[in-house]
Protein backbone atom coordinates (compact mmCIF):
# COMPACT_ATOMS: atom_id res chain seq x y z
CA UNK A 1 0.00 0.00 0.00
CA UNK A 2 1.40 3.23 -0.86
CA UNK A 3 0.59 6.69 1.19
CA UNK A 4 -1.54 8.99 -0.37
CA UNK A 5 -2.69 12.87 0.29
CA UNK A 6 -6.21 13.03 0.64
CA UNK A 7 -8.39 16.11 1.18
CA UNK A 8 -9.36 16.07 5.12
CA UNK A 9 -12.21 17.93 4.69
CA UNK A 10 -13.78 16.52 1.85
CA UNK A 11 -12.55 12.49 3.82
CA UNK A 12 -14.82 13.95 6.83
CA UNK A 13 -17.72 15.36 4.70
CA UNK A 14 -17.87 11.71 2.48
CA UNK A 15 -17.40 9.85 5.89
CA UNK A 16 -20.15 11.48 7.62
CA UNK A 17 -22.74 11.41 4.76
CA UNK A 18 -21.71 7.43 4.15
CA UNK A 19 -22.89 6.88 8.02
CA UNK A 20 -25.79 8.89 8.32
CA UNK A 21 -26.94 7.30 5.11
CA UNK A 22 -26.02 3.60 6.49
CA UNK A 23 -27.67 4.36 9.69
CA UNK A 24 -30.90 5.38 7.87
CA UNK A 25 -30.88 2.53 5.56
CA UNK A 26 -30.00 0.40 8.72
CA UNK A 27 -33.57 1.67 10.43
CA UNK A 28 -35.47 2.24 7.71
CA UNK A 29 -34.99 -1.08 5.85
CA UNK A 30 -34.72 -2.87 8.88
CA UNK A 31 -38.39 -1.82 10.51
CA UNK A 32 -39.67 -2.16 6.84
CA UNK A 33 -38.53 -5.80 6.87
CA UNK A 34 -39.41 -6.86 9.77
CA UNK A 35 -43.05 -5.28 9.85
CA UNK A 36 -43.67 -6.79 6.28
CA UNK A 37 -43.18 -10.26 7.53
CA UNK A 38 -44.98 -9.53 10.95
CA UNK A 39 -47.81 -8.59 8.33
CA UNK A 40 -47.28 -11.58 6.05
CA UNK A 41 -46.95 -13.55 9.30
CA UNK A 42 -48.40 -12.80 12.23
CA UNK A 43 -47.66 -14.42 15.33
CA UNK A 44 -50.59 -15.72 17.55
CA UNK A 45 -48.36 -15.33 20.91
CA UNK A 46 -47.62 -11.72 20.08
CA UNK A 47 -43.67 -11.85 20.21
CA UNK A 48 -42.03 -10.59 16.49
CA UNK A 49 -38.53 -10.56 18.10
CA UNK A 50 -37.57 -13.63 14.86
CA UNK A 51 -39.22 -11.35 12.72
CA UNK A 52 -37.37 -8.02 13.96
CA UNK A 53 -33.97 -9.58 14.22
CA UNK A 54 -34.73 -11.60 10.59
CA UNK A 55 -35.16 -7.58 9.22
CA UNK A 56 -32.31 -6.38 11.02
CA UNK A 57 -30.01 -9.29 9.65
CA UNK A 58 -30.88 -9.03 6.22
CA UNK A 59 -30.60 -5.48 6.13
CA UNK A 60 -26.63 -5.74 7.39
CA UNK A 61 -26.14 -8.40 5.25
CA UNK A 62 -27.34 -6.54 1.58
CA UNK A 63 -26.24 -2.91 3.31
CA UNK A 64 -22.67 -4.91 3.71
CA UNK A 65 -22.81 -5.95 -0.11
CA UNK A 66 -23.99 -3.02 -1.19
CA UNK A 67 -21.14 -0.78 0.77
CA UNK A 68 -18.45 -3.68 -0.82
CA UNK A 69 -19.37 -3.52 -4.07
CA UNK A 70 -19.74 0.84 -3.89
CA UNK A 71 -16.00 0.65 -2.43
CA UNK A 72 -14.66 1.39 -5.88
CA UNK A 73 -16.90 4.20 -6.73
CA UNK A 74 -14.96 7.75 -6.85
CA UNK A 75 -16.82 8.94 -4.63
CA UNK A 76 -16.01 6.43 -1.80
CA UNK A 77 -12.69 6.67 -2.66
CA UNK A 78 -11.40 8.67 0.54
CA UNK A 79 -13.38 6.72 2.66
CA UNK A 80 -11.86 3.17 0.86
CA UNK A 81 -8.50 4.48 1.28
CA UNK A 82 -8.27 5.41 4.91
CA UNK A 83 -10.58 1.76 5.31
CA UNK A 84 -7.63 0.28 3.66
CA UNK A 85 -5.19 2.47 5.77
CA UNK A 86 -6.79 1.56 9.14
CA UNK A 87 -6.85 -2.97 7.84
CA UNK A 88 -2.54 -2.42 6.62
CA UNK A 89 -1.66 -0.75 9.98
CA UNK A 90 -3.79 -3.24 11.82
CA UNK A 91 -1.64 -5.79 10.67
CA UNK A 92 1.65 -4.15 11.18
CA UNK A 93 0.25 -3.21 14.85
CA UNK A 94 -0.38 -7.65 15.40
CA UNK A 95 3.11 -7.78 14.57
CA UNK A 96 4.89 -4.37 16.30
CA UNK A 97 6.80 -6.28 19.21
CA UNK A 98 8.22 -8.30 16.88
CA UNK A 99 8.86 -5.53 14.02
CA UNK A 100 10.65 -3.61 17.17
CA UNK A 101 12.76 -5.85 18.13
CA UNK A 102 13.99 -6.72 15.03
CA UNK A 103 14.72 -2.67 14.23
CA UNK A 104 16.92 -2.83 17.85
CA UNK A 105 19.78 -5.35 15.93
CA UNK A 106 19.33 -3.27 12.85
CA UNK A 107 16.96 -5.02 10.41
CA UNK A 108 16.04 -2.39 7.33
CA UNK A 109 13.02 -4.15 6.49
CA UNK A 110 11.63 -3.67 10.26
CA UNK A 111 12.78 0.02 10.05
CA UNK A 112 10.82 0.48 6.62
CA UNK A 113 7.78 -1.05 8.57
CA UNK A 114 7.93 1.34 11.42
CA UNK A 115 8.70 3.78 9.32
CA UNK A 116 5.46 3.19 6.64
CA UNK A 117 3.52 2.53 10.08
CA UNK A 118 4.41 5.70 11.95
CA UNK A 119 4.05 8.23 8.67
CA UNK A 120 0.35 6.36 8.17
CA UNK A 121 -0.79 6.85 12.03
CA UNK A 122 0.20 10.27 11.83
CA UNK A 123 -2.01 10.91 8.29
CA UNK A 124 -4.81 8.90 9.70
CA UNK A 125 -5.04 10.87 12.95
CA UNK A 126 -4.37 13.78 11.41
CA UNK A 127 -7.57 13.09 9.10
CA UNK A 128 -9.64 11.78 12.51
CA UNK A 129 -8.62 15.00 14.22
CA UNK A 130 -6.90 12.62 16.93
CA UNK A 131 -3.83 14.55 18.05
CA UNK A 132 -4.45 13.71 21.52
CA UNK A 133 -1.48 10.61 20.99
CA UNK A 134 0.39 12.77 18.62
CA UNK A 135 3.47 13.16 21.21
CA UNK A 136 3.83 9.37 21.98
CA UNK A 137 3.88 8.89 17.98
CA UNK A 138 6.46 11.83 17.69
CA UNK A 139 8.77 9.93 20.31
CA UNK A 140 8.55 6.76 18.59
CA UNK A 141 9.50 8.26 15.25
CA UNK A 142 12.40 9.91 17.45
CA UNK A 143 13.76 6.57 18.46
CA UNK A 144 13.04 5.05 14.95
CA UNK A 145 15.95 8.10 13.45
CA UNK A 146 18.01 6.97 16.17
CA UNK A 147 18.40 3.87 14.68
CA UNK A 148 18.23 4.84 11.37
CA UNK A 149 21.47 6.86 12.20
CA UNK A 150 22.96 4.49 14.40
CA UNK A 151 23.09 1.88 11.73
CA UNK A 152 23.14 4.32 8.59
CA UNK A 153 19.80 3.49 7.00
CA UNK A 154 18.13 5.63 4.34
CA UNK A 155 13.91 5.06 4.76
CA UNK A 156 11.57 5.56 2.18
CA UNK A 157 8.06 5.52 2.44
CA UNK A 158 7.40 3.84 -0.92
CA UNK A 159 9.75 0.73 0.10
CA UNK A 160 6.72 -0.54 2.02
CA UNK A 161 5.12 -3.91 0.78
CA UNK A 162 2.99 -5.73 2.66
CA UNK A 163 4.66 -8.94 2.21
CA UNK A 164 7.16 -7.74 4.13
CA UNK A 165 5.04 -8.40 7.39
CA UNK A 166 5.49 -12.29 6.42
CA UNK A 167 9.48 -12.07 7.76
CA UNK A 168 8.04 -11.04 11.08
Amino acid sequence: MKLLKINANRYRQRLNKIIFTSIATLTIGSLSISQLLILLMPSAQGSHFHWNLLGFVSTVVTLAILLSKLKKHPYFYEVSYVWDLKQTLNKINRRIITIEKASQTGDTIAMQILHFSYTGSRQLWELDNNTLTINHLTHLENKLQNLVEKYNVILDINQYDNQQLAHY
